[in-house]
Formats: C-alpha cells, sequence, structure tokens
C-alpha cells in the first residue's frame, strides 16, 4: 500500500513537473509557405480579373459549345448515313440554316413593317377605342382625359419626338448591330469547330481520366449531346405546328396574310422557346393584336385556338415528341427555367431545360440510389400495404 502511494505520488510530480508546451500542437509556418500563400491568392485574383475581362467571350463559347450539342445529332446521321466527312456535314447545315434565315428575312420583314405601319396609323384609334369601351362597360377611367382625337394627336406627337431622337442614335444602332453580327460570327466559328472536331475533342479530354472515370464522363456527354439535340429538334417540331395552326387561325378569321405571318412565327417561336411564360406572351400578342384590326369575334376565335392548342400540346403533342428525349419533373423544369432567366436573361432560359436535364442525368449516373424499403401511410401503395 504504501508502495502504491509513493508511485502515484511520483507520477503525480512528474506531470506537474512537465512543461505544459510539450502537450500543444505546434504549427510553424516558414518564410517560403508565407509566399506561397500569397502567390496563390494573386494568382486567384489575376484569374478571376481575366476570366471577368473575358466574360464576352466566355459566354460565346458557352453558347458555341451548347450550339454543338444541338448539332451533333444531325451531323452523327450524315455521317453514319452517306458518309460524309464531319466538316462537310456541318458545312451543309450551315447553308441550309443560311438561306431559311435569308428566306425567312425575306418574308417577314415586309410583313412587319406593314404591321408596324398599320399600328402607327391605327394604334392612337385602338387606344382611345378601348379606353371609351372600357369606361362604358365597366366604369374604368383612364387618367388621360380628352376624347379619341386627342388621343391620337397626342400619340401621334409622341411618336413623332420618339422618331427624332431615334435619328440621333443612328449611328450607335449601327455599331451595336455590327457588334452583334460579329458576335454572331463568332459563335458560329466556334461551334464549326466544336462539331467537326467532337470526337477527337471529347478523346483528348477524356485522355487526362483515368478509365473509370472515361467511362462515366464520356457516358454523360453523350447523354448531353441527346438531351440538347432531342430538346432543340422536338421544340423545332413544336414550333412548326404550332405557327401553322396560328397562321390558318388568323387567316380564316380575316387577318392579312401580311400580319399573319409575323404573328404566327412570333407566337409559335414564344411559346415553345420560352418556357412557362412564353405560353402566355406568345399566345397574347396574337390575340391583342387580331382584337384590334378584327374586333372580339376575331379575338376569341385565336384564343379558342391557343387555348385548345396548348392542352393539345400538353397532354399529346409534347410527350409524344420529347418523352424520349428529355427526363425532367414538371416542377423542374419551371424552376429551371426561372434560374436561367434569372442568371442570363432570355437566353438563359432558352437553355434551362436541356441544361437541367443533364445536370438530373449526371446526378442519376455518380450517385447512388437505394431500393426504398419505407412504406409511408400517405402512399396509396403504403395503405393498402398497412
Amino acid at each position: 500500500m504504501a508502495n502504491d502511494e509513493a508511485a502515484s505520488a511520483r507520477t503525480t510530480n512528474d506531470t506537474e513537473d512537465r512543461p505544459l508546451s510539450s502537450n500543444l500542437l505546434r504549427i510553424r509556418i516558414d518564410s517560403q509557405t508565407i509566399w506561397q500563400v500569397i502567390g496563390a491568392v494573386l494568382l486567384t485574383l489575376a484569374a478571376l480579373w481575366a476570366m471577368n475581362q473575358m466574360r464576352t467571350l466566355l459566354w460565346m463559347l458557352i453558347l458555341s459549345f451548347f450550339f454543338s450539342l444541338a448539332l451533333q445529332p444531325a451531323v452523327n446521321w450524315l455521317v453514319e448515313r452517306y458518309g460524309w466527312r464531319r466538316g462537310a456535314a456541318v458545312g451543309v447545315i450551315y447553308l441550309g440554316g443560311f438561306i431559311a434565315s435569308i428566306l425567312m428575312i425575306m418574308v417577314l420583314i415586309p410583313a412587319i413593317a406593314e404591321l408596324a405601319r398599320r399600328i402607327g396609323e391605327s394604334g392612337a384609334q385602338w387606344i382611345a377605342t378601348g379606353s371609351t369601351w372600357l369606361s362604358d362597360n365597366f366604369g374604368i377611367e383612364f387618367p388621360s382625359p380628352g376624347t379619341g382625337e386627342d388621343v391620337a394627336a397626342n400619340t401621334s406627337e409622341i411618336v413623332s419626338d420618339w422618331a427624332k431622337g431615334a435619328v440621333g442614335n443612328l449611328v450607335g444602332i449601327a455599331t451595336s448591330g455590327v457588334a452583334f453580327l460579329f458576335n454572331m460570327a463568332t459563335i458560329a466559328m466556334f461551334t464549326f469547330y466544336f462539331t467537326a472536331d467532337a470526337p477527337r475533342f471529347q478523346r483528348t479530354v477524356l485522355s487526362h481520366m483515368s478509365p473509370n472515370s472515361q467511362q462515366r464522363v464520356g457516358w454523360t456527354w453523350d447523354e448531353a449531346v441527346r438531351q440538347t439535340g432531342g430538346y432543340f429538334y422536338s421544340r423545332m417540331l413544336l414550333m412548326l405546328i404550332n405557327s401553322t395552326g396560328f397562321f390558318f387561325t388568323m387567316v380564316a378569321v380575316g387577318m392579312p396574310v401580311s400580319f399573319a405571318i409575323p404573328l404566327s412565327v412570333f407566337g409559335g417561336f414564344v411559346s415553345v422557346f420560352i418556357p412557362a411564360i412564353g405560353t402566355y406572351i406568345g399566345s397574347a400578342i396574337p390575340v391583342l393584336i387580331t382584337l384590334a384590326i378584327q374586333g372580339w369575334v376575331a379575338a376569341l376565335i385565336v384564343l379558342a385556338y391557343a387555348l385548345i392548342y396548348q392542352q393539345i400540346e400538353n397532354y399529346w403533342l409534347s410527350p409524344k415528341i420529347s418523352s424520349k428525349t428529355m427526363t425532367l419533373n414538371g416542377a423542374l423544369a419551371f424552376g429551371a427555367a426561372l434560374a436561367g432567366g434569372a442568371i442570363a436573361g432570355p437566353m438563359g432560359a432558352f437553355m434551362a431545360l436541356p441544361v437541367a436535364a443533364l445536370i438530373v442525368s449526371f446526378l442519376s449516373n455518380f450517385s447512388k440510389s437505394y431500393d426504398v424499403v419505407y412504406q409511408s401511410p400517405n402512399d396509396g401503395g403504403g395503405a393498402e400495404a398497412a
């Protein structure tokens, strides 16, 4: 017993005599480490500065890669079906798109000019008539007083002032047009190279990865081509169907062909390629213009067509065409469209759905999934099992 107490006392004394610093973790930072941290921070700031300076170029590269993904299914089909070289296949697609654009411009520009002329001549009278109708039927008074002639005179004066100011901005508009054409040419050039050299570009990227990563990234890459191409071509087909229906409906109610062409193209494009709100905008403009030119009956017929077609597209056409190309939940698609529009405007909303589908496919390939063994009482199957 005495020996145990003596041993305990010696242990206690040794612990008290041991320096406290021996129990602490010592971190030594030499001058080389400090300079390395400073260098990393400076390089990061320089990289962020360079990306900010090149943000336009980076955005064009992203758009080019997206368009390349959309073109690759058609290019692959031409290569496999007819044995063409990829560069020649891309060139033929470019030529077809250029000819189609020229023909559309030749048709749309005169039609849009005629529509703008009619709006300029009759817009003030339409406003006055609408104000009078709302006042007589609903008691809604607009703050601007006066008769229809006064409203027309004021509107004409506003349009005249706007035209005078627009003349002074012609140089700026021309400069913007040149910059726009240059950006479009740059995107077209990058898209051509990305599409023509797609297999080699893919092999170059995959060569820097392990075999297991190559399988996953390669599958995701091919899935991106399938999702983006399927989205683009299915949307083009839906736009063609919707625009054709709009055109014949407006012509049937008496709208001039020169008005029906641009309105049908606008309605079909916006309602198909702009998710969520595009459906309402693409239908509202043709209905309002028809209301102003042909009256209530014609406008109601066009509105009825828009409502009926949307039901057919939502419940039959779109599932038939897009079921094998897009695997995306409706709520997720709506949220992706809002997020894309908030980040990058209309072009972001346009690219949102294929990008969201790609992300979902990527996560499903790289994440683990398990069989669900829990049966919820709120689930129909779970309630029956209980």
